[in-house]
Formats: structure tokens, C-alpha cells, sequence
């Protein structure tokens, strides 16, 4: 695929895609399982971090031979469950009164808390009961938040924990075959990624033209 990186444009994309790469790569692998088991707690629970810097990464390693892709996707879902019972007990000891006192506060922000994500998580389970839990850990706008109101209801421990494990596994072992496959097709990665990468480029500079066509 060299003819991808002909221009300096994509010469700068593909050195940057790199060292994103190496990057992420090299910080999982020295955290190994036990790294990814505490990342994955902390992107489950209401500190956002997003999981797809941590099981793709890391699968991609399982795909070199460097770790196992079974013990990758269990360690994603302990951790994702270990940050469940971090919200869950929350909202079940402070109480959803105090749990709303403390979003409405300025250090939230911090944590891209705020009243609106968590009336649409608990709306979602309003609406959908415990099976919210499993659907919801699909969903990344109510993944890390629907913990909450199903300790506001004290949702039953048991269900609680077989859905996030149903859910979580569910979306950790999609991360980790997509991680494993472009392991075993390093090309196709570099590949994809200048081409959606320059579509992407595109779309922000029409956005950015419109925005201020508009203003005019």
C-alpha cells in the first residue's frame, strides 16, 4: 500500500497513526493483564476512559503472540464488572438524592457528569427494567452510567451481575476480535486508517466552512 503515503499529508498521518500505535501498544503490554483488568474497572465506572484504547491494543498483542485472547477478554470483563459494583454500591449506599447533589457540582465536570446523562441513564432503565443493564453496557452513552439507577431500585445483585457480565463480554470480545483480526492484517489497519482518516479530515473542514458560512 505505498501508494497511500505518496503526499506529505499522508506521510504525517501514517508517522502519527504509528506512534499512536507503538504507544498504545507498549503501555499495555507492560500493564499486562492486571493493567487491563484496573482500566477497565475505571472505564466501567463513572471516570470516563474509553475501553477501545485498552482491548484492541492488547488483543492486537494476543494476534503477535505476546498474550492470550482469552485471559485479555476476561480480564476486560472482571474489570468492566469491578466498575459496575463501583457505581452500583454508590448510588445504593449515598442514595439518589445525594448521587443528583453531587452531579449538579462543579468537579463533575471533571468526569463529563452532569444531570442530562444521568436522567437519560435512569430513564433508560425506567423504561427497560434489569435488562437494561445487558443492552445498556452496548450502548457508550449509557454503558458507564446505567449502574447507577439500578442501585437507586437496589436491583437484584445476582441479575445485576449477570447482565453487566452478559453485556460487558458482549462488547469486550467484539473490541478484542477487531483488535486480533487487524494483529493478524497489520496492512489492512494501516490501510484503513489513512482512508478513514482522510475522509474524517474532510468532513471537519466542511464542518468548520458551514459553521462559519452560517455565521455570515
Amino acid at each position: 500500500f505505498d501508494y497511500l503515503f505518496t503526499g506529505q499529508k499522508s506521510e504525517r498521518s501514517f508517522i502519527m497513526f504509528h506512534s499512536l500505535a507503538d504507544f498504545l501498544l507498549s503501555a499495555v503490554g507492560a500493564l499486562d493483564y492486571l493493567g487491563i483488568f484496573l482500566l477497565m474497572a475505571v472505564e466501567s465506572s463513572f471516570i470516563p476512559f474509553p475501553s477501545e484504547l485498552v482491548i484492541p491494543p492488547a488483543a492486537f498483542l494476543a494476534a503477535k503472540g505476546q498474550m492470550s485472547l482469552v485471559l485479555v477478554i476476561l480480564a476486560g470483563v472482571a474489570g468492566s464488572l469491578l466498575g459496575a459494583y463501583v457505581n452500583y454500591f454508590l448510588a445504593l449506599f449515598l442514595g439518589k438524592p445525594l448521587v443528583y447533589r453531587l452531579v449538579r457540582l462543579r468537579w463533575a465536570k471533571i468526569f463529563l457528569l452532569n444531570e442530562k446523562k444521568m436522567h437519560k441513564a435512569e430513564a433508560y432503565f425506567l423504561k427497560f427494567g434489569a435488562v437494561s443493564t445487558f443492552v445498556g453496557r452496548l450502548i457508550p452513552a449509557v454503558r458507564q452510567l446505567i449502574s447507577i439507577p439500578a442501585g437507586f431500585v437496589r436491583m437484584n445483585l445476582f441479575t445485576f451481575s449477570l447482565f453487566t457480565v452478559l453485556g460487558a463480554g458482549i462488547w469486550i470480545t467484539f473490541l478484542a476480535l477487531f483488535g486480533y483480526y487487524f494483529g493478524l492484517h497489520q496492512d489492512l489497519l494501516t490501510y484503513y486508517y489513512v482512508k478513514f482518516g482522510l475522509i474524517a479530515a474532510g468532513l471537519v473542514l466542511l464542518a468548520v466552512f458551514a459553521y462559519y458560512a452560517k455565521r455570515k
